[in-house]
């Protein structure tokens, strides 16, 4: 069978379905992935059931729910229940970039690029701090206004200057958004159609990259409770983990570590005992065995669980100390 056939995502979707009964404490994360899959498999139906169930059972993340049900909802013919939708988590306001992303992009695949602009630019004004470095998450709202307002025929302001600045690829932003490539693809001129075709590996190579990275680079943070638990019934483990706060410490360094390496997409994920004893077992291996651990997290960010890091400096820290992040481990 061909790879990415429909009926390779309803597979997969139906896998996604199972591990999510198996492991209930990643239901949310795990069914979003089915329904997208639901979605390329031309299940729109199936896809808008499952955001609705997760919607039901009041989910971590509801305004994401939404957007994903908005954006699907549109796709087959429900253009009025998605704009009301749309309307509502824009209404909301929500601290999270993901629905802002999916709620423009589908304004923008729609062509209401005034309300795509608007929705990337108040995602920005409330995520983004102009004193602190982007998170991984929002340089995304940054590459999305900036090619929204070259096909509104904006000049650059100082955001789009920002994006600009993030971007690895050789080809600039400006190149890749600019609103006149389609003229290129029915030309005959040989320069033309080789500039398009640097173009184009330019942003097959952003895709690349960002497939890649599909979860958080993630790092694995016990909570005290959790901590003295795990290591009053292994403490073999005891080596790894010489007390809880040497835990938090080593954990930000790690973090700080991977970060000036410049590896982007970066991750906290939560660790419970009985997760990782059913993971454990589900390895056929003992949990006192350490070498567990990191595939242990690893598991945990594919299921979506990882919260990103670094928040920003006025967030809760992700240490659950109830101080701000720069107080308790960012810069001051």
């Amino acid at each position: 069978m061909r790879p990415d056939m429909p009926a390779d995502h309803t597979t997969e979707a139906e896998r996604l379905l199972r591990t999510a009964a198996q492991y209930p404490e990643d239901r949310e994360p795990l069914l979003l992935q089915a329904a997208a899959h639901l979605e390329l498999a031309g299940a729109r139906d199936r896809a808008t059931g499952l955001y609705d169930t997760l919607l039901a059972a009041s989910p971590e993340r509801p305004h994401l729910v939404k957007a994903l049900k908005a954006a699907n909802l549109w796709e087959y013919g429900h253009e009025a229940e998605a704009h009301a939708i749309i309307d509502g988590v824009r209404a909301a306001a929500p601290l999270d970039p993901a629905p802002w992303e999916i709620v423009a992009e589908t304004l923008e695949s729609h062509d209401e690029l005034e309300a795509a602009h608007d929705s990337f630019t108040t995602a920005l004004d409330l995520l983004l701090s102009p004193d602190e470095e982007v998170p991984y998450p929002i340089q995304s709202l940054l590459v999305g206004r900036h090619r929204v307002r070259r096909l509104l025929g904006r000049d650059h302001d100082a955001r789009d200057g920002l994006a600009d600045r993030l971007h690895k690829a050789d080809v600039s932003l400006d190149e890749l958004h600019d609103p006149k490539r389609l003229w290129a693809l029915g030309s005959d001129n040989p320069a033309e159609l080789q500039a398009e075709i640097t173009r184009l590996r330019a942003e097959l190579g952003s895709y690349r990259t960002a497939l890649s990275r599909p979860f958080p680079v993630a790092v694995l943070h016990w909570p005290e409770p959790e901590l003295s638990e795990l290591l009053a019934a292994y403490p073999a483990l005891a080596t790894e983990y010489p007390s809880h706060e040497a835990h938090l410490t080593q954990l930000e360094a790690s973090l700080r570590d991977l970060a000036s390496t410049g590896t982007p997409n970066l991750g906290i994920v939560t660790g419970t005992v009985p997760s990782y004893e059913a993971f454990a077992a589900s390895e056929a291996t003992t949990p006192s065995d350490a070498n567990l651990l990191p595939q242990y997290a690893t598991t945990l960010a594919a299921r979506g669980r990882a919260t990103p890091w670094p928040p920003s400096r006025n967030a809760a820290c992700w240490c659950g100390s109830g101080k701000a992040y720069r107080e308790c481990h960012g810069v001051a």
